[in-house]
């Protein structure tokens, strides 16, 4: 019986009732773990305020402002962690970014800053998270992140977002390298595409779920709460033995060819 009761799980991206993240921390909860969430701040407090609403069913005991790209404030997440719970057993990673150009066009035009943008907020906040998770993970604990096929394969208006996800997919091999000396495992999930407000700015969206529907083995896309199930199962002593593994959540679509 999966059960994450007694667990410390940060979940991170939640923008909406559409969000992968948001399926995620659903089925965190419903497997009993105590959720902590981020959000991203803005000048205005609208994240904050919209996010708030959509986790309060979920009776977050920490709900914190966290912008990847802020060194400092990245750090005060894990000390406020450190200081409200003493220790974090499940970090799960649901960020990325790229410019509306880097997502469009020819990927031989996006710009240097572009580029250097769409890796540090989709690959290397994977890594600067977990740095700041691992003192927090003595007692061992899973790391999850979310992927696409777009990170091994060619994905038409993908661009720049696809050297992100490869990226991404190498800090989940190497982290799990490391972390595993402390019983930390490290997995990513690649999920079939979905309507999201990120995957929004992927052009054609709708064409690449509606040829999903029609070629993958179980002739339709996956939903939000799929995906969740799988990472809670991935957070869970059912999981104990799979780390640097990236799982494909697609209706099957990744196997094939033709």
């Amino acid at each position: 019986m999966l059960n994450l009761t007694g667990k410390n799980a940060l979940v991170t991206g939640i923008a909406n009732n559409k969000s992968i993240a948001w399926g995620i921390a659903q089925q965190l909860h419903a497997a009993g773990a105590n959720l902590g969430v981020t959000y991203l701040p803005d000048e205005k407090g609208r994240f904050e305020k919209k996010v708030s609403e959509l986790v309060e069913p979920l009776q977050p005991s920490l709900f914190l402002p966290c912008d990847v790209q802020n060194e400092v404030q990245l750090q005060e997440t894990f000390d406020t962690i450190k200081d409200k719970w003493g220790k974090l057993d499940i970090l799960i990673h649901c960020l990325a970014f790229a410019s509306k150009d880097a997502l469009s066009g020819d990927f031989s035009s996006v710009s240097r800053q572009d580029y250097a943008q769409a890796i540090e907020v989709s690959a290397y906040s994977l890594v600067s998270m977990s740095r700041a998770a691992k003192p927090l993970m003595a007692e061992g604990g899973s790391i999850v992140t979310l992927t696409y096929l777009g990170g091994v394969r060619v994905i038409p208006n993908y661009n720049t977002m696809g050297i992100a996800k490869a990226a991404l997919e190498m800090n989940v091999r190497y982290l799990a390298f490391e972390m595993g000396s402390q019983n930390v495992r490290v997995n990513g999930i690649s999920a079939g595409p979905i309507r999201t407000l990120a995957s929004s700015a992927v052009g054609g969206i709708l064409d690449m779920i509606h040829h999903v529907e029609e070629v993958a083995p179980l002739r339709r896309t996956v939903t939000q709460a799929e995906v969740g199930n799988t990472a809670a199962f991935l957070c869970s002593d059912l999981a104990t033995g799979i780390t640097g593994q990236i799982l494909y959540v697609d209706a099957g679509y990744e196997i094939m060819g033709m």
